[in-house]
């Protein structure tokens, strides 16, 4: 994603600059050679002879006086063929010329002093022409006759300039390059987008190939929509118009199924059905245009009215159903369908009044502005694939983060286990001999002389250290809670503050506890007491000298939620992931039992725990329990 994203930035920039040159380079019509034709005259005739001579041309007595601006004359009944005589100004140029920058006509002759100076004949289905002529010194103060055969649309349009050869080309070059950059930018995005693919998942292939497709159709589209191609290879025009309506047969079942990725089956699958039955006709009109090249466009008619009068109808239906949809789906404040609707509003916007000026023309005139609204819901399109790929990736995250939870709970759960397994068996054999030792200690202590006495009371001492160590063991191996019953938390916290009091003086701390009375959990009050005794003696041996521990305590989503902090020297980020670990301990002479034995109480009293801590700062501790009514 990263690699396409940065490839379309600077085929964009790219695209700005060339965009920007074309448009500073070539300033188009403020040449002072350079002049525009007012008007021309026409004559309708009702056989085409392209060889006609300016004298039987002069003969034609039906000559009428067009203005460049005026609407389209209307076609004659029965009148096939049309003749435009322009009479060009002198021209001081040393290399002049002439350019038609609209003529709608399947076959176009242009002759002065009847000399055919150019000819064009299409075959296919395409009948926009532009044309640059230079022209010879001797016959820039002719006539210019231009015949015009052709069973659609007819006629010159737009203007015609002339001027100097070199001046009209940079004209003819800006006027038609941006239909040219707009397209093979798109087919560029689109495949750099099919080389990205390689390196995506399945679940993400459906989007992104349904959206390169889109983009490749569109930016055909707007290729081969263009006279550009036509003028600079019209041999090839038969491909040219092919690719177009192979282009448009893709673009619509390839937009609906990025459409159903995003919103979804629809309301009882209509979006898949729709996607289906588009599929089976685009398909049918594929092999028509096959059919109808190969056979020399003898099923035309055929192929005419599935690929265009019925087409049309199944796009309208396809903007009505993703309108409806994206209208519910805004309505309910989903993100991407008001991504979805904005740009399809630009889209449809710019259509729907070109459409309207187009029919208003007769349809004399060339759309050009849906290629910009084709832009603007492509990357529209490529935004809501971006949130959906970004959306999937944070939930990879988060999935990453919960299975490495998951993973170091099932790892700490394992040494649990042994842990347990080994203090159990080991535990009461170890206290046994513990006790006799013990016991015969104590005689010989009562028999020795002083100086024997300490060396015997040291190891007293050690001998009680030890099983401190052991029953830590059996409390971890077997941490039955015992007699279970209601605690309320406040009374259990005033024997505890009661015992570590002095140990606090002792260390110069203070210790102040705030805790409603009506706070009541299930448990074992002995066992409460350990657990919170262990974490408050840990604080209080961080203070290393004055400093404060405060306890308090909540109710909050029926759990009781209770706080322990110290300002005392903290921890790194390293030693408190590794709390409650066996034998884990960050103090000189520490076992790491305490902590250990901690997690457990809590852990089978039904709660949790959660440290945290900044080095230098403090620690606190927090532990959740049910709550609990009091009996």
């Amino acid at each position: 994603m990263k690699g396409f994203l940065k490839a379309f930035s600077i085929f964009m920039v790219l695209s700005i600059v060339v965009f920007c040159a074309v448009f500073l380079e070539f300033p188009g019509r403020n040449n002072i050679d350079e002049q525009t034709i007012p008007g021309w005259q026409i004559a309708w005739t009702d056989d085409f002879d392209p060889q006609m001579s300016a004298e039987e041309l002069e003969a034609t007595q039906n000559w009428e006086h067009v203005e460049a601006n005026d609407p389209t004359p209307e076609r004659p009944q029965g009148a096939q063929a049309q003749w435009v005589k322009i009479d060009a100004p002198l021209i001081s140029s040393l290399s002049p010329a002439i350019l038609f920058e609209k003529i709608y006509g399947s076959h176009i002759v242009i002759r002065i002093n009847d000399e055919t100076i150019y000819e064009s004949q299409r075959e296919y289905r395409y009948g926009v022409n532009t044309i640059l002529l230079p022209l010879d010194r001797s016959q820039d103060k002719d006539s210019v006759y231009i015949g015009i055969d052709s069973l659609k649309r007819i006629g010159l349009q737009g203007n015609v300039l002339v001027g100097d050869y070199k001046e009209l080309q940079k004209s003819y070059i800006k006027n038609n390059i941006v239909d040219f950059i707009i397209g093979s930018a798109l087919i560029f995005v689109a495949v750099v987008m099919l080389i990205c693919s390689l390196f995506l998942k399945n679940e993400n292939m459906s989007g992104w190939f349904s959206l390169c497709l889109v983009i490749l159709s569109a930016g055909t589209i707007v290729l081969t929509y263009s006279p550009f191609l036509y003028s600079l290879y019209g041999a090839l025009g038969n491909v040219y118009v092919a690719l177009f309506d192979l282009s448009l047969f893709i673009l619509l079942p390839s937009f609906t199924l990025f459409f159903e990725g995003i919103f979804g089956k629809g309301y009882k699958s209509i979006i898949t059905k729709y996607r289906k039955f588009q599929v089976g006709y685009s398909t049918l009109c594929i092999i028509l245009l096959f059919i109808n090249l190969a056979c020399n466009g003898k099923i035309d008619k055929l192929y005419g009215g599935f690929s265009e009068t019925l087409l049309g109808l199944v796009m309208i239906v396809q903007f009505i159903l993703m309108i409806a949809v994206s209208t519910i789906y805004t309505i309910r404040g989903n993100q991407e369908a008001i991504i979805f609707s904005i740009g399809f509003a630009i889209f449809s916007g710019l259509g729907l009044g070109e459409l309207i000026w187009f029919y208003f023309k007769e349809a004399y005139y060339e759309l050009y502005l849906w290629k910009w609204g084709i832009v603007c819901f492509l990357i529209t399109l490529i935004i809501i694939l971006g949130k959906r790929f970004a959306k999937n990736h944070d939930q990879v995250v988060e999935y990453s983060k919960q299975l490495e939870m998951f993973n170091n709970e099932l790892q700490r759960s394992e040494k649990m286990e042994i842990i347990s397994e080994l203090a159990a068996s080991v535990a009461h054999e170890v206290r046994n001999p513990l006790q006799v030792t013990r016991g015969f200690l104590q005689l010989l202590v009562a028999k020795q002389n002083s100086s024997d006495k300490v060396y015997l009371s040291m190891a007293l001492e050690e001998l009680d250290r030890a099983s401190n160590i052991i029953t830590d063991f059996l409390t971890f191996a077997k941490p039955e809670v015992g007699k279970i019953a209601t605690l309320n938390v406040l009374n259990e916290f005033i024997h505890i503050e009661g015992i570590l009091i002095p140990m606090a003086n002792l260390q110069g701390g203070r210790i102040s506890v705030q805790i409603p009375k009506d706070l009541n959990i299930r448990g074992n009050s002995s066992k409460f007491k350990q657990a919170f005794i262990n974490i408050i003696k840990n604080s209080i041996e961080s203070l290393h000298g004055e400093g404060e521990i405060q306890a308090w305590a909540y109710e909050e989503k029926g759990e009781v939620c209770i706080h322990i902090k110290d300002n005392g020297e903290g921890m790194e980020e390293e030693v408190l992931a590794r709390l409650g670990e066996p034998y884990f301990s960050n103090k000189t002479k520490g076992t790491g039992l305490g902590l250990m034995v901690t997690f457990r109480i809590i852990e089978v009293m039904n709660g949790r725990i959660q440290f945290k801590s900044e080095k230098g700062v403090g620690t606190e501790a927090i532990v959740r329990f049910p709550a609990v009514d009091p009996a």
